[in-house]
């Protein structure tokens, strides 16, 4: 069955090829009667515009890039969710990249792909191993960076949660139950680095940096499980473990229940970012609500804005944090 085309719309709604272009790309130059009658004519006919011919008239594509650092982690869905909703609501259309399969491949040039595609802006999710390279595409493309830290070029938007402030709210929280034994399992890169900071910073205005220990992981579960086996097996162990985010929290609460150690009622355990495994019932975890979907849509909204006024500086984006209290911390016994 053929397909319905521009002229075929434009002879059922009794107007002129170019009105009907108009009225698809958009346009406010167009009376509402004669909007409404395109748009009618276009629904009884069952027309769907040509995304590649109009990508060719109009020199884009309305297309995204995204690039992921992982697709494993799950903060990445809120994030990805906010992002996605207002991107499709101003006509645009998401095409995503794992930048952890491309580094498997051996491929250098890890947005290489979504530029290959003629994406319109670029928004890298995540930590990047040398985010050095954004300056060739940023030279390109709109950037934005969004849900990391790392020192980024000129020109290029940043969007993130307050992870110093998410990390002394949790801090805070377990000084203020009354535990004085605290440890924390830290991340890499900028994000890990400020979360830890923030953590010795708390325990040292308390007078605690003498009892708390940290220990490095990789934000993996079976990461976190090394790291909660090596603070919890020893003679003097915690009472509490905030760990870098949920997923690391998960591996300590392995480790908590192979040591035969209850929690909360032995070991008060939080995590950060308020992932979907931190609300499953059987967890129920305390954790930091990082603000994905929030960061998402952020991170649209500067996207959106440097096409539309390209050449602005780049600037820091911060979203708030909050602190979901469930039911892995508690008073140390005793």
């Amino acid at each position: 069955m053929k397909q319905p085309t521009i002229r075929d719309v434009a002879e059922r709604a009794g107007v002129s090829k170019s009105l009907v272009s108009l009225v698809l790309r958009g346009s406010d130059r167009v009376r509402p009667e004669r909007r409404e009658a395109v748009l009618r004519a276009a629904r009884e006919l069952g027309y769907r515009p040509n995304a590649a011919a109009r990508s060719l008239s109009e020199r884009r594509t309305r297309t995204v890039g995204v690039l992921l650092n992982d697709l494993r982690n799950p903060w990445f869905v809120d994030l990805l969710d906010g992002l996605n909703s207002l991107l499709h609501d101003n006509g645009l259309r998401m095409l995503l990249s794992d930048a952890r399969l491309n580094r498997r491949s051996g491929q250098g040039d890890l947005a290489g792909p979504l530029r290959d595609l003629g994406a319109d802006g670029l928004v890298v999710v995540g930590t990047l191993p040398d985010p050095a390279a954004l300056e060739d595409i940023a030279a390109r493309v709109p950037v934005v960076v969004a849900g990391a830290r790392e020192a980024v070029p000129p020109g290029v938007d940043v969007v993130a949660g307050d992870d110093e402030r998410g990390a002394r709210l949790v801090t805070e929280h377990l000084i203020g139950l009354g535990h004085r034994r605290l440890a924390h399992i830290a991340g890499y890169g900028a994000v890990g680095e400020l979360r830890r900071r923030s953590f010795e910073a708390v325990v040292r205005a308390h007078g605690l940096d003498g009892r708390a220990r940290t220990e490095p992981s990789d934000m993996t579960e079976e990461g976190g499980h090394r790291a909660a086996v090596r603070l919890l097996a020893g003679p003097d162990r915690p009472t509490a473990v905030f760990a870098v985010n949920d997923i690391a929290c998960v591996g300590v609460l392995s480790a908590a229940e192979e040591l035969g150690l209850r929690v909360p009622h032995d070991l008060s355990v939080a995590g950060y970012d308020d992932t979907s495994i931190s609300r499953l019932r059987h967890l129920w975890l305390t954790t930091v609500d990082h603000a994905g979907h929030e960061v998402g849509r952020r991170a649209a909204r500067c996207l959106l804005d440097r096409l539309r006024t390209p050449g602005n500086p780049g600037a820091l984006h911060l979203v708030a944090p909050s602190l979901e209290i469930r039911g892995t911390t508690a008073a140390p016994r005793g």
